[in-house]
Parts: structure tokens; C-alpha cells; sequence
């Protein structure tokens, strides 16, 4: 089999896949609209052990209302549940969802969730198989087709994403320049040690965690792993903790770096925009 047969049968076999994933969801029947979402409250906060691990996120106990058995349940975070909560606070609205009929395979999430239709493997399929036409493209008529057919795709996407992506700058630059500052202290540090099954390489992982008092008088406990200096000896340290009002989970210990941060992202979008515009232009002069 040849490079364009196979480059055929590359589409022709993630074309079906997509069409079965988009069929799936016209029809109801994908995980994702099977998952029933609810909105949880985190009742309690579990004090972090110092030394412990990071797996798992901050321990919580979570209370939501099921409409299935009209009661209203209480869990915790023990184990696999989803995505690791890494900031808590009493009263704070969480995620949970479980496949339906299987309230006990709950999963969390870092936010309520809004019902999903199920599109994201149906669209990987698609993207896989504009991949392979591009490619097909490339080695029927020759390689200034991959840049063409890569990059000039690309680079329309760049461009109108870019306001979108100079709105969230702007948001986000308001909201460092109304952050409040608390005192906060680091009140554990959390060592875990990964070791690779190959070479038997290890190599550690080092999670301050960081608990404040908001003026509103919500008691926060959260990981932080960015703008504290000498993680691994910071247990006790206090720190001073920029955070968001109506929102504790987005704070920092360094607006500065965080506005500096937000800067460079913009560039860096606006570089990819050029640097994939001309990979296009390119593509077409050596046609």
C-alpha cells in the first residue's frame, strides 16, 4: 500500500468515526449526555497533613441535592474523583456529576458544569482526518501544500480568536488591579516522589499550601505553586495573598509577575498570528 492509498483509508477511517460521534450526540446517546451535573457545596475543609501528598487535592466534604432521590447526600474527595480541587473554602459551589443510574461513581469538577453534548471526539475524528488531507495534499502536489494547508488555517483561527483573547487580557488585568490583600501563612508542605519505570529516574514534586481569611471572613485553604520562594522550606512562612472578591480561588502572591505574565501570553499569541501567516505566504511563493 502506497502513501496515498493509505493517506485514504487514514481519512475514510476517522470520517466514520466522526460521523458515528456526531450521529451519537444528535441521538442523545453520547457519555457526556449521560452524565447527570450538579452543583455541590463544600460543607467542611480537612486540615492538610504537612509532609503528606498533593494526590487527590485538598480533602473536602461535599453536600448536593440528587432530584433523582429527591435526598440530599453528602461525600467527600477520597480517592479518583475527577479533577483535583486545589482551593476550598466552607460554602464554596463545586461540581458533581455521575453517569446516570450511578450516583455512586461520583466524579468533582472545579466548577458547576453545564450539560455537554459529547463533541470532543467526534471533533478530534474531523481534525484527525484534515490532517490527513493535508498531508494527501502535501505528497500529491508537493510540500508547499503542508505549509498552505496548515498554517494558513491556523492562522485565520489565531487572528479571530485574537480579540477574544485581548478582551480576557483586559479582564484580567482589571481583576489583579481590584484584587484585596490579606495576610496569609503556608500552613504545609506536600512531597510527592514520582519514579520512572524505565531508568528508575525520580523526581519530586514540592506543594505549599497556603491558608488565608478573606476580609469577608471566608477561611481559604489552597495549593500554591507559583511566586513563593524556597517552596520546599516555606512550612510556617506567612505570605502576603493577593486574592479576587467573590472569588478566593484566584489569587496570588505577586500581581506584578501575574500582570507581566498576561502581557507576554498576548504576545505570544500575536507572534503565533505572524509566524503562521508567513508560513502560508511562504507556501504559496514556492508553489
Amino acid at each position: 500500500m502506497g502513501w496515498a492509498e493509505f493517506l485514504v483509508l487514514w481519512c475514510a477511517m476517522w470520517g466514520v468515526v466522526a460521523l458515528a460521534g456526531y450521529g451519537m450526540s444528535l441521538a442523545g446517546m453520547t457519555k457526556a449526555q449521560r452524565t447527570v451535573r450538579l452543583t455541590g457545596r463544600i460543607e467542611r475543609v480537612r486540615a492538610p497533613r504537612h509532609g503528606g501528598s498533593r494526590r487527590g487535592g485538598i480533602s473536602v466534604v461535599v453536600s448536593y441535592h440528587d432530584p433523582a432521590c429527591g435526598q440530599r447526600i453528602t461525600v467527600t474527595n477520597d480517592g479518583e474523583r475527577g479533577e483535583m480541587i486545589t482551593a476550598a473554602w466552607p460554602g464554596r459551589e463545586i461540581g458533581v456529576s455521575h453517569p446516570r443510574g450511578r450516583p455512586h461513581a461520583y466524579r468533582f469538577s472545579n466548577a458547576p458544569e453545564e450539560p455537554s453534548r459529547g463533541l470532543g471526539r467526534p471533533s478530534c475524528a474531523l481534525f484527525l482526518v484534515y490532517v490527513g488531507l493535508v498531508v494527501l495534499a502535501a505528497v500529491d502536489r508537493g510540500w508547499p501544500w503542508a505549509l498552505i494547508g496548515f498554517a494558513g488555517p491556523w492562522a485565520v483561527y489565531a487572528a479571530a480568536h485574537l480579540p477574544g483573547t485581548v478582551r480576557a487580557r483586559n479582564d484580567r488585568l482589571d481583576r489583579l488591579a481590584s484584587m484585596q490583600t490579606v495576610p496569609g501563612r503556608v500552613v504545609a508542605v506536600l512531597k510527592d516522589v514520582s519514579v520512572d519505570q524505565d531508568d528508575g529516574h525520580t523526581w519530586t514534586t514540592i506543594t505549599p499550601v497556603v491558608s488565608f481569611t478573606t476580609q469577608e471572613g471566608t477561611a481559604v485553604t489552597a495549593h500554591c505553586t507559583s511566586h513563593l520562594a524556597d517552596p520546599a522550606g516555606a512550612y510556617g512562612r506567612g505570605v502576603t495573598v493577593h486574592y479576587t472578591p467573590g472569588d478566593p480561588a484566584d489569587f496570588t502572591l505577586d500581581p506584578l509577575a501575574e500582570r507581566r505574565s498576561t502581557h507576554q501570553d498576548l504576545a505570544f499569541h500575536l507572534l503565533v498570528i505572524v509566524v503562521l501567516a508567513a508560513a502560508a505566504v511562504a507556501g504559496v511563493a514556492f508553489l
